[in-house]
């Protein structure tokens, strides 16, 4: 089998199964498994998978920067910012991550809700200056352009010293063995602050993200509440993770 010929069996065994194992392509071609490992690595310098041990994962969309960000599925971001703004109850503390899809989810909220929001997205915080009855806390620290939010140590302290009953968390990869992720160690770590602060953890998951793998794991699918997703509910992958027990909340 030609180069060309393995590439575009990668990519559609990777479209079809959601994942590639070096081994079995290996016995099923014939041929040997660092052949495998040599296209996955070109495959993944093209952006077109996301390497892990023994194989690969697709790719999240989700890595690219703010801006470019900002024009996927906006519409599905939407759907899914309506049910997570449901969740907030007047009163109530609410972490709100960074991201396009929290961005969203700033837009969604009442204007007149009388609520304390927490986040460390400068752009989420400026949103939110047209919402007279919300407080809002912003955590300083390092600001990773690539997101708009802050993270490293200073930040992750500032978190530690909060507490809300709600955290709407984005992540950039959705995946029942990969788990949940995104493309940097220090906002997966900043992530993880964020969320052991509050009672319940609702991730934010555009339908572009289910089934998408990035490199730095966030959080374990037992340490969420649910999953707040415009996916189709017939969609595999949410069919394993409902097994799993994941709560699915569906927006759309």
């Amino acid at each position: 089998m030609l180069a060309a010929e393995r590439r575009d069996h990668l990519l559609g065994l990777l479209a079809r199964e959601g994942k590639i194992v070096a081994k079995d392509v290996a016995a099923d071609l014939g041929i040997s498994e660092d052949s495998v490992r040599r296209d996955l690595r070109d495959l993944a310098a093209e952006g077109l998978c996301q390497r892990v041990y023994g194989g690969a994962l697709p790719v999240s969309p989700a890595v690219a920067d703010y801006a470019a960000r900002q024009s996927v599925t906006p519409d599905g971001k939407r759907l899914v910012a309506a049910v997570a703004a449901a969740l907030v109850r007047p009163g109530g503390a609410l972490i709100l991550d960074g991201g396009t899809t929290a961005l969203a989810v700033a837009h969604a909220l009442p204007p007149g809700l009388a609520c304390t929001v927490i986040t460390h997205s400068p752009t989420i915080a400026a949103a939110l200056l047209d919402h007279p009855r919300a407080e809002v806390f912003l955590l300083g620290g390092r600001l990773f352009k690539h997101s708009a939010v802050t993270c490293g140590a200073a930040a992750v302290e500032a978190a530690q010293n909060v507490s809300a009953d709600l955290c709407l968390l984005g992540v950039t990869g959705v995946h029942p063995e990969a788990g949940l992720t995104t493309g940097d160690a220090d906002e997966a770590a900043m992530k993880r602050a964020l969320a052991a602060r509050a009672a319940d953890t609702y991730v934010l998951a555009s339908s572009e993200k289910i089934g998408t793998a990035s490199r730095f794991r966030v959080l374990p699918w037992e340490d969420i509440s649910g999953l707040i997703t415009d996916a189709d509910p017939g969609h595999p992958v949410l069919g394993r993770l409902a097994a799993r027990g994941v709560e699915i909340l569906a927006a759309g």
